[in-house]
């Protein structure tokens, strides 16, 4: 039996006050709608406009949900005019769509189905494609005879996060009368299909006065003669549940008070910082994920309550929560908030444990023929005096869980204002979770390329080999972490990478990685942004030439502090995440032919290359315990992009060589077996394929990408 949520709803108490995020915006609904603009569309275009206002509108919808349609009369293939529901496809988000994501169905399919009184989901799907406009164009949504059924032209459908707050309660009856009267027709929940798209169509029939009805723990269906008229609706229904709860919450305390302390936020930050490995490793055992944390004012508040380790375990806000977020979070056993990492670590293992073990049960208890368990691991971890942290495939997906559970908190404190919160009993969790249809959206995803999930370091990522190297792991969809003494170029990186991937898979950082402090820095904020880390690529170098005899000792501390201790810096980092995250990983180190090949005035570059390739292959015996592959790229004469090749090093270097600075590029790709130019995106290449998992069974190896040099041959 699931926990009983303690019921807040009782008198105020003088003094107190709601700690909810949005005690700030609740009754601010307003409009979006902008005349003008509206002026200059019709039909589907307006409904495309209204549609991204409400998606605008994260209180209204969140992350795919809710959907939007409109009626209209069309030529089919033959010329004749029909009439023609447009609705939200499936998979498609109100914030983003666009016109092609409005699906059409003939309405005499959809009337046809007026005297039916029950009908399969995969029926009803297969029977809603034979009635499309366009054969084997976009699906449309489960929800399309609700609106189909629906008389008006236009029809809006929310998950409000303030209607869902009226009815997540156990009087939600009560409280919809008390608060719209008889304008409001109210349904009890039923997942989405057939079912409840006839029982809306019958209610409306039924109450041709109700100017809005609404689900219990689901949302609102609204409607008029105009797309115009039924956003409205909308805004007027959302903004009287609004009102109704900044008056309900008046002087009332949220979620029982506090329990635990919430740690100091430096003692936050280091207690993550520590956790963080870990634990996506342990979440991320068979499938990695990307891991992100949150300690903002409303989620310690929630997490560190009274009610929190009870409340947590009820249900979500609505039914399609559930696909991202599962029907619970994890909520860790801790007495009392310590910033100790390995009390903190024990709590988090032994509660992510018993979550296992409580959800295959739920899956056990509730599975039908052909369903097949997924993965058992929580997506939301909540830690009293901590935060939370949110699990994805990658960080956009850990975002959007994220966002869905601050959507949850309020909902529950909002919801506890009038009742005892409550949400769908497990058997309707479940069939919301594993239902076919709520499924198939996941499928629309692109196939996961060779690096999903993984999290890489590039350092020195502002040019040449690192810029190229940052750009061809995230094109294999790898998360990149971009590091540089050039802060801007780092970040030019950066944005550059998720111009061509998408927002979220890159960040650029300034890292000097002759610095401790500032190598450490670089790392943490890895962890921050996303849990860990997979790949180091320790590349940053710098060159400087000149005869052993003239050659100025700082000038070879610097070669040695950039080129040698730099890489032992980055290295070391990259290993105290890796081995506790037991993820295994791999380092790459990019070297030089200098090591096998020493040039004549270059002995500080040399040497100090040489000591990174020593290096390189002590950890590849340290690491392999662990799964941690080392290994090492050496090119040479890579001139584009390049600061390392600066006019003071091309002088240099021609000098040494008896030749002209402007034949400097030339002599090099000559001296090459094969007379090649050797590119930035060569060098990519072979970083690439000793970072994944092509490789995984080499390590301590050093990879040429030098045209061949033949007195670099490894051997």
């Amino acid at each position: 039996m699931a926990p009983q949520a303690p019921d807040r709803s009782g008198p105020a108490e003088p003094g107190r006050s709601s700690v909810s995020e949005q005690d700030d915006i609740l009754g601010a609904m307003r409009s979006r709608w902008n005349d003008a603009e509206a002026a200059k569309l019709d039909g589907v275009d307006l409904l495309v406009y209204a549609s991204r206002l409400i998606g605008a509108e994260t209180s209204l919808v969140v992350w795919g949900g809710g959907n939007t349609s409109l009626k209209t009369s069309e030529r089919d293939h033959r010329g004749r005019d029909v009439a023609v529901l447009r609705v939200k496809g499936s998979g498609s988000d109100l914030k983003s769509v666009q016109r092609k994501d409005f699906p059409g169905v003939r309405m005499d399919d959809i009337r046809a189905l007026l005297d039916r009184q029950d009908m399969g989901d995969q029926e009803m799907v297969a029977y809603l494609a034979h009635g499309l406009m366009d054969p084997g164009g976009v699906r449309p949504s489960i929800e399309t005879l609700l609106h189909g059924f629906v008389g008006a032209q236009a029809v809006v459908h929310t998950h409000a996060d303030a209607i869902v707050s009226l009815t997540n309660n156990d009087r939600p009856q009560e409280v919809l009368s008390g608060v719209y009267g008889k304008e409001v027709i109210a349904l009890e929940y039923r997942r989405p299909g057939f079912r409840i798209s006839r029982e809306v169509a019958d209610a409306i029939a039924a109450t041709p006065q109700a100017r809005a009805l609404v689900l219990e723990r689901h949302g609102t269906i609204c409607w008029g003669a105009t797309v115009r008229e039924a956003y409205d609706a909308t805004l007027e229904l959302i903004t009287r549940a609004e009102e109704a709860i900044v008056e309900r919450k008046q002087g009332r305390r949220v979620f029982g008070g506090a329990r635990v302390d919430v740690l100091p936020p430096a003692a936050r930050r280091a207690t993550a910082l520590a956790v963080a490995p870990r634990l996506r490793g342990r979440l991320g055992r068979s499938k990695r994920v990307v891991l992100g944390f949150d300690d903002s004012p409303g989620v310690l508040a929630f997490t560190s309550s009274v009610d929190a380790p009870t409340l947590s375990q009820v249900g979500p806000a609505t039914p399609d929560h559930t696909i991202y977020t599962k029907r619970l979070p994890c909520f860790v056993d801790l007495a009392r908030s310590t910033d100790d990492p390995l009390a903190v670590w024990d709590a988090l293992d032994r509660s992510v444990e018993r979550f296992v073990g409580d959800y295959t049960a739920y899956f056990e208890a509730h599975k039908f023929v052909g369903a097949e368990l997924v993965d058992p691991l929580p997506r939301v971890v909540l830690v009293p005096g901590l935060g939370m942290f949110t699990a994805g495939r990658d960080r956009r997906t850990a975002g959007i869980v994220n966002d869905i559970y601050h959507h949850t908190i309020d909902v529950i404190g909002n919801a506890s204002a009038f009742g005892r919160y409550v949400s769908l009993t497990a058997p309707d969790a479940f069939d919301v979770e594993y239902w076919p249809l709520e499924l198939y959206k996941l499928t629309l995803a692109p196939p996961e390329k060779e690096l999903a999930r993984r999290i890489a370091l590039v350092t020195g990522g502002a040019s040449g080999i690192g810029r190229a190297v940052a750009r061809r792991l995230a094109m294999e969809g790898a998360h990149v972490v971009v590091g540089d003494v050039d802060e801007a170029g780092a970040k030019k990186t950066a944005d550059d990478v998720t111009a061509a991937v998408g927002n979220g898979r890159a960040i650029g950082l300034r890292m000097d990685v002759t610095s401790e402090a500032s190598v450490r820095a670089a790392f943490e904020e890895t962890i921050l942004a996303f849990g860990g880390l997979d790949i180091l690529v320790s590349n940053a170098g710098m060159a400087h030439s000149a005869p052993v005899d003239r050659m100025a000792l700082g000038d070879w501390e610097r070669s040695f502090a950039v080129n040698a201790t730099g890489h032992f810096l980055v290295a070391r980092e990259a290993m105290r995440i890796l081995i506790p995250q037991e993820l295994g990983g791999a380092l790459v180190f990019v070297a030089t032919k200098n090591v096998m090949s020493p040039g004549k005035d270059f002995a500080a570059y040399s040497a100090a290359k040489a000591a990174e390739a020593q290096l390189a292959k002590v950890l590849a015996l340290e690491g392999a315990p662990h799964g941690i592959r080392s290994n090492i790229v050496n090119p040479d004469a890579v001139f584009q992009d390049s600061k390392l090749w600066s006019d003071e090093v091309r002088r240099e270097r021609a000098a040494a060589q008896g030749i002209a600075v402007e034949q400097l590029e030339d002599f090099y790709r000559k001296r090459n077996l094969l007379g090649a130019r050797i590119l930035p995106e060569d060098v990519a290449e072979a970083v690439l394929f000793l970072a994944a998992d092509r490789s995984a069974k080499t390590t301590g190896c050093t990879l040429t990408v030098d045209g061949g040099v033949k007195d670099a041959f490894p051997r």
